[in-house]
């Protein structure tokens, strides 16, 4: 496999400073995203109280899954720091539209369905550019713990800063939040302005010489990825990661409602921030799962998660559901990093932008579907019924698993062949 790492500073993960500045505007662009993300949902349930409206609302915050298959191709073929740095400045001016509106008194749903579009269009492009720059700019043998450092800020702390976003709204008012908000945005674009990202090590001729056409060259490059993807096992698994994801983005849809539900805002801020902190411990345990086999790490996960995830429906008190369903999530984050870390490791280096973009494409179109669907059936069943049945679609993925010998029997990630996965060598050396 194709490797682009500064080993010269591999000696320890944190004397890297490339990665220093990336994990760090990670950080502080993710907060940011969760700021404004617990925001407008809270607002639009405030200005609405229905289900269905912040679902729909959730349904375009969660666009990036679904249109990143779009960002994977400009990741691959064309110089990242531009993408990187320019997305943040967008987002960071295109959000002083909010505090501008709650201002001048007009601050409604319509508005909200104006501006977050184009902040998520903004958005798009960061989930292949994870995939695609840590292998640049880690050594391989550390990218495990590279993506379990990332997933503490990518899949933990933003939720934590989704509950926080509650108290700071209670606090200070929208206004002061999207202002905060824009900062970020800024501060973030500074720390990726300084990092030294390594080309592509790729054979492939440029897009002005393999084709006059950058739709030919985008169907291209999408159509070799799908080619590498084709018969290997990351077919079911994308297709188990899409039941989940349709049953989290009902969830997501349905939280606000079913906070107040509970206590009120704070109860919504609380599952917010338990959700994050499940993950986020599950993030920094993954490392210590590398030795364990990929197949009965996914069943485990999936099967306990829908397990705990009832429990918390079913508590009796309101600390007590809180508690569980942050648990529920611990499982979650443990696969979220080693799958990040198995794609990194069987596939070619110059290829994970849009193998990324594919694979989240196609399990992540059912998040967005799952919130327009899941504000519409809560609106029917009752928003706690609604949550019930969506740990249904852990169950259902972690029985599949089950049912699917050849998929119990993954190897662990430490010791990933990619031949075990179906990845031949041809697809593993695509830029050779």
């Amino acid at each position: 496999m194709a490797t682009l790492r500064t080993s010269s500073e591999g000696a320890s993960l944190w004397h890297n400073r490339s990665f220093r500045l990336f994990f760090t505007g990670q950080f502080v662009t993710n907060a940011g995203d969760s700021l404004y993300t617990v925001a407008v949902l809270w607002i639009a349930h405030e200005l609405s109280g229905s289900t269905v409206v912040t679902g729909a609302l959730n349904a375009v915050l969660l666009l990036p899954w679904l249109l990143q298959i779009f960002a994977g191709p400009l990741v691959d073929r064309y110089r990242i720091e531009p993408l990187l740095i320019g997305s943040q400045l967008v987002q960071g001016v295109v959000v002083l539209a909010l505090p501008f509106a709650a201002v001048t008194d007009r601050l409604s749903v319509g508005v909200l369905f104006t501006v977050v579009p184009v902040l998520t269009m903004a958005q798009t492009v960061m989930s292949p550019m994870r995939a695609a720059v840590l292998p640049r700019i880690v050594d391989e043998n550390r990218l495990s713990r590279a993506n379990s450092a990332l997933a503490t800020i990518t899949l933990g702390l933003d939720m934590v800063f989704d509950a926080l976003g509650g108290v700071f709204i209670a606090v200070f008012g929208a206004t002061a939040l999207f202002l905060f908000d824009s900062v970020t945005f800024a501060v973030a674009a500074a720390l990726f302005a300084g990092i030294a990202i390594p080309t592509a090590d790729t054979s492939e001729p440029t897009p002005e010489t393999s084709n006059g056409s950058v739709i030919g060259s985008y169907v291209a490059d999408l159509r070799a990825g799908v080619d590498v993807l084709r018969g290997t096992v990351f077919v079911e698994l994308v297709a188990m990661t899409a039941i989940v994801n349709f049953a989290t983005g009902v969830t997501l849809a349905i939280l606000p409602s079913f906070g107040g539900e509970l206590a009120g805002a704070a109860a919504y801020g609380l599952l917010l921030g338990a959700l994050g902190i499940g993950r986020l411990v599950g993030s920094l345990a993954a490392p210590s799962f590398e030795g364990v086999g990929f197949g009965r790490i996914t069943f485990g996960s999936y099967a306990l998660t829908a397990g705990v995830w009832l429990a918390a429906v079913l508590a009796p008190s309101t600390p007590l559901t809180v508690v569980c369903f942050g648990l529920a999530w611990i499982p979650i984050g443990v696969t979220s990093v080693l799958t990040a870390t198995l794609n990194q490791t069987v596939f070619a280096t110059d290829v994970l932008g849009r193998i990324s973009t594919i694979k989240g494409t196609a399990s992540g179109a059912t998040l967005p579907i799952g919130s327009l669907l899941g504000g519409g059936i809560a609106e029917v069943v009752g928003t706690t019924t609604t949550m019930a049945l969506a740990a249904l679609g852990f169950g259902v993925a972690g029985a599949y698993v089950l049912s699917r010998s050849h998929l119990r029997r993954l190897p662990a990630v430490g010791n990933a062949d990619p031949a075990a996965f179906g990845v031949s060598d041809r697809s593993n050396h695509s830029s050779e």
